[in-house]
């Protein structure tokens, strides 16, 4: 029995199962508000899948939306600034 293997090199970077930089962890806390904010909406979407939405439905969606919006226009207005080691 012939046993096949690979004869080139790894295409993935040797230190692929690394941890997150310093920076990448920087940039993920910088972003928690938005991400927190997208994880409610996405909660409140999911809930009412299987049913029709209700008026009370509606306004949470609503309301979800708009926390979002806040959430990225908070992070627009504070300036970011991209990290070259984290692009």
């Amino acid at each position: 029995m012939k046993h096949i293997a690979a004869v080139q090199a790894l295409v993935t970077a040797p230190d692929f199962d690394r941890g997150p930089t310093a920076a990448e962890l920087d940039a993920i806390e910088w972003e928690m508000p938005v991400i927190t904010a997208e994880l409610e909406l996405l909660d409140v979407q999911i809930t009412i899948l299987d049913r029709t939405p209700s008026p009370l439905d509606v306004r949470r969606i609503r309301r979800a939306r708009r926390r979002v919006l806040v959430a990225r226009r908070e992070l627009t207005n504070r300036g970011v600034t991209v990290d070259p080691e984290v692009a």
